[in-house]
Formats: C-alpha cells, sequence, structure tokens
C-alpha cells in the first residue's frame, strides 16, 4: 500500500512570563496577571480550519517552570504539505490575556502580541523530525518609551515558552465511494486525497437495517473465540435482534436498531462488521438518546479461515449532547478478553457538531486520559481519523490510519467498519421527532 505524507506539528510546554505590572488605582480593564491567558496558534495563509486555542499557564517569577498547558497538535495532508513545502512556513502565535470567546460579537481579551516561529515542512515530510523552537520568545512590541526607559522597556515584554516540533506522520487514506448504508465500494487513496495517484478499491460495503436470520447466521461466534467472549457476544446479537425493554411501546415503532454493517474484501469474504448491540431509544419523557441510556455497536474482526469467525475487537457508544449547540457524543473502548471477564479501555471520548459535522479521532494527544499517562494500548501517535458529516449531508467518509498501525488489510478493515459505524451515529441519534430516511428503514418492517 502506498502511505501519504502527512506531517505532525505540535506545541508543546506552552507557558506564559509576564513582567510585572502596576494596576491603575480604579482597577478597571484587563489586567494580565490575574486574567486569564490564552493563545492561538495557526498557519500563515492557510485554511482556519488548521487554528486552535489554548490556555496558557502564567509563570510566576519564582518559578518559571511551573506546571505546562497540554500541547496543541496540528495535522497537514498531503496537501497542505505540498503547499508549504514549495514556500517558507510560519507558526503564528497570537496571546490574549483576558476570557475566550466573544460577547455580543465583541472579544474581551486583549491582544498582547504575537510571535511567528519558522517551520520547514519539506524537511519533515521527508522524515526528519525538525525541532523549530524550544525556549522562551519575547511577544508583542515594547510599549513607547524614552531613551533613558527604553532598557527597562525591553526587559518588561511579555515571553512565551514553547517547543515546536515537526514530525512525519504518514497514513494511509481510505475514502468511501458513497454512504454505508447504500452498501459502497471503499478505495485507497494514493498519495493523499489530493493526490494525483489512481483511486484503488480495496474494500466492499454491506448495509443492513434489520434482516435478523442473515445477521444472526453471519455473525455467529465460532469455536476460535474463548467460550467466555462467545456468551457475552451472543447476548450482545440477542440484544440488537430482540431488544432490551428499556423502551415502551410508541419507542418500540421508533426506536433504531438491529443496523449492520459488513467490511468484505475484494474476494467477498467478509473481514470486518460493526453491528448495533444496544438500540438507540429515546430517554423517557425526551425525544433524544441521552448520555444516560446510550445506544451502542459493537466492532467485530473476522478471525481464522473460516468466514464466520468473529471477535470482539471494540465498543462504541453514541447519544445527543444537550447544550447550547446540539452534538453527537461517543466514547470508544477497546475490548479485551481476559479469560471470564471481559476488560475495556477507554481510547476516545468528545463530541462532533450535528450542524457543521467534524472529525472522529483516535489520538493520545486529544485524549485527556492518555495525556494524563493512562495505559495506551496503542504503538507511537495518532491511529486513526474519519471525517463525519453533519445531518441531511451526504456523507462519504474519509478515513486515515496511522501506518504504524497496519500490519495488514485486515487492520484496515476494523478501521473502516467502525468509521461506518460512527457516520451511522449521526443518523441513529436524530431527534425521535424527524423520521429517517428510507435506506435506514428497508427491512424492519417484517
Amino acid at each position: 500500500m502506498d502511505p501519504c505524507a502527512f506531517v505532525r506539528l505540535t506545541v508543546d510546554q506552552l507557558l506564559l512570563k509576564l513582567p510585572a505590572v502596576r494596576r491603575p488605582s480604579s482597577g478597571a480593564g484587563v489586567h494580565p496577571s490575574t486574567s486569564p491567558c490564552f493563545c492561538t496558534l495557526s498557519l500563515q495563509d492557510h485554511p482556519a480550519s488548521l487554528s486552535r486555542t489554548a490556555l496558557l499557564p502564567l509563570a510566576s517569577a519564582a518559578s518559571a517552570a511551573a506546571g505546562h498547558a497540554d500541547p496543541v497538535v496540528l495535522s497537514l495532508d498531503a496537501e497542505a504539505v505540498r503547499r508549504l513545502s514549495a514556500r517558507p512556513a510560519e507558526l503564528v502565535v497570537s496571546v490574549h490575556a483576558g476570557p475566550m470567546g466573544t460577547n455580543c460579537g465583541i472579544s474581551a481579551a486583549r491582544a498582547l502580541g504575537r510571535v511567528r516561529v519558522p517551520v520547514d515542512v519539506a524537511l519533515a515530510a521527508a522524515g526528519e523530525t525538525v525541532v523549530a523552537r524550544d525556549g522562551w520568545v519575547d511577544v508583542g512590541k515594547p510599549g513607547s518609551a524614552s531613551s533613558s526607559a527604553s532598557a527597562a522597556a525591553a526587559s518588561a515584554r511579555a515571553q512565551i515558552h514553547m517547543v515546536v516540533r515537526a514530525e512525519p506522520d504518514p497514513r494511509y487514506v481510505f475514502q468511501f465511494g458513497g454512504e454505508p448504508e447504500c452498501g459502497p465500494v471503499v478505495y485507497q487513496v494514493p498519495g493523499g486525497a489530493a493526490g494525483g495517484g489512481q483511486r484503488q478499491p480495496v474494500f466492499t460495503c454491506r448495509f443492513s437495517a434489520g434482516r435478523r436470520a442473515a445477521r444472526s447466521r453471519s455473525l455467529t461466534p465460532q469455536s476460535s473465540m474463548t467460550r467466555s467472549t462467545s456468551r457475552r457476544l451472543r447476548s450482545w446479537l440477542s440484544s440488537t435482534l430482540h431488544g432490551d425493554g428499556r423502551d415502551g411501546s410508541r419507542a418500540s415503532r421508533e426506536q433504531r436498531k438491529g443496523w449492520t454493517v459488513t467490511i468484505h474484501d475484494l474476494s467477498g469474504s467478509p473481514v470486518a462488521a460493526a453491528s448495533m448491540v444496544t438500540p438507540f431509544v429515546p430517554s423517557p419523557g425526551s425525544g433524544r438518546v441521552s448520555r444516560a441510556n446510550p445506544g451502542s455497536w459493537l466492532i467485530l474482526q473476522a478471525t481464522g479461515a473460516g468466514p464466520s469467525s468473529w471477535k470482539p475487537w471494540a465498543r462504541l457508544e453514541a447519544w445527543r449532547e444537550r447544550g447550547p449547540v446540539d452534538a453527537l457524543g461517543y466514547r470508544l473502548e477497546l475490548v479485551f478478553d481476559s479469560g471470564p471477564h471481559e476488560c475495556a479501555v477507554p481510547i476516545a471520548e468528545s463530541s462532533i457538531s450535528t450542524k457543521r459535522g467534524g472529525q472522529f479521532v483516535i489520538d493520545p494527544a486529544t485524549f485527556p486520559e492518555a495525556a494524563a499517562g493512562a495505559a495506551w494500548p496503542f504503538a507511537g501517535g495518532f491511529v486513526m481519523g474519519s471525517t463525519v458529516e453533519g445531518e441531511g449531508r451526504a456523507s462519504r467518509p474519509t478515513v486515515q490510519v496511522g501506518v504504524q498501525h497496519v500490519t495488514c488489510m485486515g487492520d484496515v478493515a476494523v478501521f473502516v467498519a467502525l468509521s461506518a459505524a460512527v457516520d451511522l451515529c449521526m443518523d441513529a441519534c436524530k431527534l425521535f421527532s424527524q423520521r429517517l430516511r428510507k435506506e435506514l428503514c428497508q427491512d424492519q418492517d417484517e
């Protein structure tokens, strides 16, 4: 397989050091020494979608090595790498004092200044790790001062500490040829989404919205699984096919259950699947799937030579977040069989706007538990990412998988099945006052 040349730009160990500021007697205005500070990071002349915002911890004069902010990661795809390799690239870090966000369209924060860091993207794309900056940098311009006070003014600048690293991050890129529920072909995209290579078909995708007999035959656990895992899988599938009794008569007619996506290789053999094991039903007194009562999918991987030998790989839970902005909330756990008990390790939890869509990501840099030092089951950095469209938009997910996590096409297949399940969660978590599309209901009425 032909990987794509991605570059991972990491800004780590962010810390802000402020000069002593004499407050006005009135106490009015924004005082950086007591107000929260933050910074925005972006690449000059690059799309705003790559802009990030991060809080800046303050370093006291006595301890400049106080706690650092979480690392900020910018992922540059093949097209961005090509553009930025043709000319010098600059990371622009703008520092602000005051609260993030706006009030009536007006920001309450005050700009303290900015820092520009040249980054050699071409060298990173060629396989080298580039450290563009490591240490303290002056922020902004000194205020106007007389010649006698110029030295004091120069020493009174704010300073920001940062470590800026550009690293090669090769990934395999795959794209669904249509919406997952329409049974599309899945293609590999050599050289990235903007590359000039010819797309190659690698998988086919088959969707079922409730064909019970066919699904129960194709996902029957076989002797290659341990007895305890086999019992759990049968229990999960039983809850999929017959429901779990959590819903009333009206919800029973409206619930979203029994959906299955099976990924086949080009010979027609199933290699991975995603099966809805907990129905997506409205919580009592509401028309939405709640966090307290989420729906879930089991991601399955084919094992052995037989086409009907499966083992659980991961469990995906999803719900509709409440709040000022509608969002699809999700949590993903890897499932391990440890004798009589199941072991589940969380590897992703976040939300995606139901209006704009977004990106589903498995990456230790964006997962708080991994950043806090919890056990991380993958070696290396970025694991997987998949695009997700908002409600009402046609979706053809693009899937990226880190090269270090692929040893065979079966490894890719489980990530493709997971991507399809995440995409379908956007439909499964629609408000129950809205009807599903016919493709998602085609065989539920028996």
